[in-house]
C-alpha cells in the first residue's frame, strides 16, 4: 500500500532516473531494518510514527513487541542486545514517546549496550513551533547517546539508518537515536541497501593493539609474582570468542580472575581460578587480591567507583595494564602503566601469543612462581566472605538465590535483575558459567530494568528459561510489562525477594543515618499472587524455607509467565561491603555489623 507523498523534487527525480527503487520514508525504515538483519523490535505507536507502523503491517519478517510503556521498550531492547550481541531496536512516537525512552537510553550508554532507537517527530515545517507532542529529541538525547540525528530529507534516510546500526555496534557499543519527521515518513525517495551507502561519519575504532604495548604488557605479566585479571563487560561485548581467549590466557599465565558486575559469565564461576565479583559488595578474596596484586590486567573494565573504592588506596603497589577499545576510558580514573587500545579478543589473543614467544628464561613456570600468591588467596577464601547466618524459620535471601541456582544449574538460563540488594545477592550467589546469560543495570542502576529486559531476552531466546530476580519495590516500577509478556506468549519468570522495603535504601539508612527509615518502607504492597493472576499469569508464594524448592520448581515448570513472591527476612543486609572511604582490604563481613556502623561514620557518611 503506497503512502501519499508530495510532488517529487529535483533530487527525487534524479533518484528515479538513476534507477534506484522509490519507497516512502516509512517503507525505507522497514526495508532498512530487514536488511540489517533485525527480527524483533520493541515499541509503542503514536501519531508521529503511524506511517512506519502502517508499513510494518505489511512486513511479516519483523516481529513487533508491543510494550506498555516506552521505558519498557528501551529495557527490552537492552535485554535483547545483551543476550544476543545484536543491537536492540526501539520504535516510539514523538514527544513523550521519545522522552519516556531516555532512562533506557542512558542505561544503554553507561553499560555499552548496542541499541537503535527510532523516534517519530512532528513534520519539518512545524519543528520549533511547540507543536502538539513536539520535543527536541536530538537535543535531549545528545548527551546520552553515542550518536543521534534528525533526518530532514527522505534522500538521507536509508544512509542514516544504516549508519545508526554501524555506529551502535562498532568500537564501544552504545545507543543511537534516529529522529524522523512525519512528512519524511510520507515522502518518496530512493532506497539504498547497506553495502551501497557511503559512511556519513568517519568512525573507525582501533581493533588491533599496538605491537609495542603488547610486548611491554607481556613482559610485565611474565615477571609478575601476584598477577590478577580484572575483567568487565567489554569482554562480553567482544563476543564469545573473547571469553574463550580470556580463559586461555588465565590458564597460560596461572593468574586468578575477577570481574565487575557487568562482566559476570565471561569466566566460569566453577573454575578454580575464579575469585568472584570485585567491588563494594564483591568477594573478600577478590578485593584483597585486587589490593595486593603486583600486576593488574584490566580488560574491558572502566574502574567504576563501586569497584575502586577510595582511589588513593586502590591497589597501590600494582602496575596496571588497561585494555579497552575506547581510548577515552584509559587513564580516565586510574593511571595505566601500559595502555592497550583495541578489541578485547584481539588484545587477549595478541598477549597470549606474545607471552608464548618469550624465551622460557623470561617466563618462569607460573605454578612455582605464583605458589605464594595462591597461598594468600587460599587464606582469604577461608574467611568465607559470603557467609550468612542460616535460619530454619525465615527464608534468607542468599539461600533463596542458592536454591534457585541449584534447581536451574542444569538448564540454559538467562538471568535479569532489578536494582538493589537482590541484584547484589544474585551476583554473589548465582554462579554464571557462560557469557551473555546475565543482564543487569550496572552503571545507571535503574530500578524497573529487569522485567522488561527479561521480555527482550525471552523474545530472542523463545525456548530458554528466563528469570527476572526482582525486589518488591523495584519490580513495581515496570510491572505493567507483565501484560506484554502475556500478549506475546513470552513465558518469563519473576522471582521476587520480597522484604517489604526498598532494601538497599533501608540498609544504608540503618548504617548511615542512625536507623531513621525515612520513606523506605513499602506500606501498601500488592498481593503479588493475585496481581499475577489478574494479568493471567501463574502466581506463587513461599513464606517458609521448607516451601521454597517446590515453589521454585512450580515456577520453572509453568508453561507461561509466572511470579513467585518469595518472602525473605526483612532486615537482612547485603554484605560483604567496602565502607565509603575505605580500601579493598578493609571490607566488612557479616560478623562485623557493629564495626560497620562505626567505620562508615568515620568515613564522613559520604556513601550516598
Amino acid at each position: 500500500m503506497n503512502a501519499p507523498s508530495p510532488t517529487l523534487t529535483a533530487p527525487h527525480q534524479a533518484a528515479v532516473s538513476s534507477g534506484k527503487e522509490q519507497l516512502s520514508g516509512a517503507q525505507i525504515v522497514v526495508r532498512a531494518l530487514v536488511d540489517q538483519g533485525v527480527t524483533h523490535l520493541f515499541g509503542y505507536p503514536g501519531g508521529a510514527v503511524l506511517p512506519i507502523y502502517d508499513a510494518l503491517f505489511h512486513e511479516p519478517r519483523l516481529q513487533h513487541i508491543l510494550v506498555r510503556h516506552e521505558q519498557g521498550a528501551a529495557h527490552a531492547a537492552e535485554g535483547y542486545a545483551r543476550s544476543t550481541g545484536r543491537p536492540g531496536v526501539v520504535l516510539v512516537t514523538s514527544g513523550p514517546g521519545a522522552t519516556n525512552t531516555v532512562t533506557g537510553i542512558v542505561d544503554a550508554l553507561m553499560d555499552s549496550i548496542p541499541m537503535v532507537v527510532i523516534t517519530g517527530q512532528v513534520p519539518t515545517h512545524l519543528i520549533g513551533s511547540d507543536a502538539f507532542q513536539e520535543c527536541d529529541t536530538v537535543g535531549i538525547t545528545r548527551s546520552c547517546t553515542k550518536h543521534n540525528v534528525l533526518v530532514k530529507s527522505v534522500d538521507d534516510l536509508a544512509a542514516a539508518l544504516h549508519e545508526a546500526f554501524r555506529i551502535a555496534v562498532e568500537g564501544r557499543p552504545g545507543p543511537v537515536v534516529v529522529d524522523i519527521p512525519k512528512d519524511v515518513q510520507f515522502a518518496l525517495g530512493p532506497y539504498t541497501p547497506p553495502g551501497e551507502t557511503r559512511p556519513i561519519h568517519a568512525y573507525a575504532p582501533q581493533r588491533i593493539p599496538d605491537r609495542a604495548a603488547v610486548i611491554e604488557a607481556a613482559q610485565l605479566i611474565a615477571g609478575a609474582r601476584r598477577p590478577l585479571l580484572y575483567t568487565g563487560g567489554g569482554v562480553i561485548n567482544s563476543g564469545p570468542a573473547a571469553s574463550l581467549a580470556l580463559r586461555a590466557l588465565a590458564r597460560q599465565i596461572g593468574a586468578p580472575v575477577t570481574s565487575t558486575l557487568m562482566g559476570l559469565g565471561a569466566f566460569p564461576a566453577d573454575d578454580p581460578a575464579w575469585l568472584g565479583m570485585v567491588g563494594m559488595h564483591g568477594a573478600y578474596e577478590a578485593n584483597h587480591a585486587m589490593h595486593d596484586c603486583d600486576v593488574m590486567i584490566a580488560v574491558g573494565a572502566r574502574f567504576d567507583d563501586r569497584v575502586t573504592g577510595r582511589l588513593d588506596g586502590f591497589s597501590p603497589g600494582s602496575k596496571k595494564i588497561h585494555i579497552d577499545i575506547d581510548p577515552s576510558s584509559i587513564g580516565k580514573l586510574v593511571k595505566a602503566d601500559v595502555a592497550m587500545v583495541g578489541d578485547a579478543r584481539a588484545c587477549l589473543e595478541a598477549l597470549s601469543a606474545e607471552i608464548a614467544r618469550l624465551p622460557k628464561t623470561a617466563r618462569p613456570d607460573p605454578a612455582a612462581r605464583l605458589a605464594p600468591w595462591w597461598d594468600d588467596i587460599a587464606r582469604w577464601r577461608e574467611r568465607r566472605g559470603f557467609a550468612y547466618r542460616p535460619s530454619t524459620s525465615l527464608i534468607k535471601p542468599q539461600w533463596a538465590i542458592e536454591r534457585l541456582y541449584a534447581l536451574t544449574r542444569d538448564r540454559d538460563v538467562f538471568i535479569t535483575t532489578e536494582v538493589g540488594q537482590h541484584q547484589m545477592w544474585a551476583a554473589q550467589f548465582y554462579r554464571f558459567q557462560e557469557p551473555n546469560r546475565w543482564m543487569t543495570s550496572g552503571g545507571l542502576g535503574t530500578m524497573g530494568y529487569g522485567l522488561p529486559a527479561a521480555i527482550g531476552v525471552q523474545a530472542a531466546h523463545p525456548n530458554a528459561l528466563v528469570i527476572d530476580i526482582a525486589g518488591d519495590a523495584s519490580v513495581l516500577m515496570t510491572m505493567q510489562e507483565m501484560s506484554t509478556a502475556l500478549q506475546h506468549d513470552l513465558p518469563i519468570k519473576v522471582f521476587i525477594l520480597n522484604n517489604e522495603w526498598m532494601g538497599m535504601v533501608r540498609q544504608w539508612q540503618q548504617l548511615l543515618h542512625g536507623e531513621r527509615y525515612s520513606h523506605s518502607y513499602s506500606a501498601s504492597l500488592p498481593d503479588f499472587v493475585k496481581l499475577a493472576e489478574a494479568y493471567g499469569a501463574l502466581g506463587l508464594r513461599a513464606e517458609r524455607p521448607d516451601e521454597l524448592d517446590a515453589a521454585i520448581q512450580s515456577m520453572i515448570d509453568a508453561p507461561g509467565p509466572a511470579i513467585l513472591d518469595c518472602r525473605v527476612e526483612a532486615t537482612e543486609n547485603c554484605l560483604p561491603m567496602i565502607p565509603s572511604g575505605k580500601a579493598h582490604n578493609e571490607m566488612i563481613l557479616a560478623d562485623d555489623v557493629e564495626p560497620l556502623s562505626q567505620a562508615i561514620d568515620e568515613a564522613g557518611r559520604s556513601l550516598v
